[in-house]
């Protein structure tokens, strides 16, 4: 059974789709790693507040302070449970100064030592601990008296365990979120299919892409018989007013240059032992193209050359393409020239040179020129941003290469031999 290959706006479609999908999960990962370290920034931010309160608080102080354990459990164990529901915590320990502990929310485990680090000096401490709890964010803070005298500990913390449902319930919220994302994504990428499809219909990438470089042939090509047919019509004109005269040598003068001109690259052209009539009529027109303005017009062919692995419609495409934006170039110096060289490479292939006296391109731009959309011609230039990426897409498709030069300005394309299998699309 046949492969039917994807239209382009299918491939649109899928593109965008999965790129919307991997932007949801990022965005879903980041909004869960964002809420954990929110949560625990806040867990340590509220354990560290309740801890200095307790330090602070005269009742603590004052029932350590009096010395006798029992006494403090019964006054501090309720005061301590209520701040832990009102703070939403899971453990306030206060302690002796050796750590023994005077409340703890297992009372089995009063007067038990506390499981975590107490610092050398009076000074506090935040850390993640293993305790009778399990993990969790803790933070211990020191019990003095008005002289500064050390009189016990202030331990409080949340476990992680608390912090991860808490997580949890989050979750749902992130998950919206990046439902919500993968939807407006799926909505963009149907949106640019049906865009795409508008224009490219259920062609695959492959054939838009044959299309537009069919349109871009017969575009240049029909610019260059157009001036051709112009600049005979003009001679034609002239040499039948100068016979109308009776000025006959020089209308016979006029028609002959006009021969002999065409003719040396006619000459060119079909030395070649593969010539392409296409490119020769190409040739010849954008002669005509370059004396209407006033460009040296040089071109170089040797009669070895190849025959080309492109096909007709990519040939004039690509030399079309290259020689338009030689012209254009060329057109704003003062010395006005193109060339263009067809001639063989070393492994068997084409070597196309079209050079310029043009201004040339900026390093910085030598890369972004191949890429679709990017021009440096005025807004309003027919195909912007077309012809250059086009010519790489089709010397790309063919095995071939494309490379720019400086002083002078030169695009030099490299093909292989025809009998290279093509890239697949």
């Amino acid at each position: 059974m046949a492969h039917t290959a994807r239209s382009a706006a299918s491939r649109v479609f899928l593109v965008l789709l999965a790129a919307a999908l991997i932007i949801g999960v990022l965005v879903a990962v980041f909004l869960v790693v964002d809420a954990q370290r929110a949560i625990r920034a806040e867990a340590e931010r509220v354990t560290s507040a309740t801890a200095i309160a307790l330090a602070n608080s005269p009742v603590v102080s004052s029932a350590l302070a009096a010395g006798d354990q029992a006494n403090a459990t019964r006054v501090l164990e309720p005061y301590a449970m209520s701040i832990v529901e009102d703070a939403d915590l899971d453990f306030i320990t206060v302690m002796t100064t050796t750590g023994v502990r005077i409340t703890h929310p297992d009372v089995e485990q009063i007067g038990r030592r506390y499981l975590g680090t107490i610092p050398e000096d009076p000074s506090p401490l935040t850390e993640v601990f293993t305790g009778t709890l399990g993990p969790s964010v803790r933070t211990i803070e020191p019990v003095t008296d008005g002289d500064g005298e050390l009189l016990g500990w202030v331990a409080a913390g949340v476990t992680i365990e608390s912090i991860s449902e808490t997580v949890i319930r989050r979750i749902p919220l992130s998950l919206a979120i990046t439902a919500g994302l993968v939807v407006f994504g799926a909505l963009g990428a149907w949106i640019a299919r049906r865009i795409t499809r508008r224009i490219a219909g259920d062609l695959p990438p492959g054939q838009v892409r044959d299309a537009v470089s069919s349109y871009e042939s017969i575009r240049t090509l029909g610019d260059a018989l157009r001036a051709q047919t112009h600049e005979h019509g003009n001679r034609m004109h002239t040499a039948v007013a100068l016979l109308e005269l009776g000025r006959s040598a020089e209308a016979i003068e006029i028609l002959t240059e006009t021969s002999r001109q065409s003719q040396s690259l006619v000459d060119q052209v079909t030395a070649r032992r593969h010539g392409d009539p296409a490119v020769g009529a190409l040739l010849l027109g954008k002669a005509s193209q370059a004396k209407e303005r006033g460009i040296d017009w040089r071109v170089r062919i040797e009669p070895d050359t190849p025959r080309s692995p492109l096909s007709v419609v990519d040939s004039v495409s690509v030399l079309g393409n290259l020689v338009d934006n030689a012209l254009d170039a060329a057109a704003d110096s003062d010395d006005r020239w193109v060339s263009v060289a067809l001639s063989p490479s070393p492994e068997g292939g084409i070597v196309l040179e079209v050079s310029d006296s043009g201004a040339g391109v900026p390093e910085e731009l030598s890369e972004r020129i191949f890429t679709s959309g990017f021009s440096t011609k005025p807004g309003g230039t027919d195909g912007r941003g077309i012809g250059l990426a086009l010519v790489k897409a089709v010397v790309d498709d063919a095995g071939g290469t494309v490379e720019l030069f400086a002083h002078p300005t030169t695009f030099r394309v490299m093909l292989p031999r025809a009998d290279t299998p093509r890239r697949p699309r």
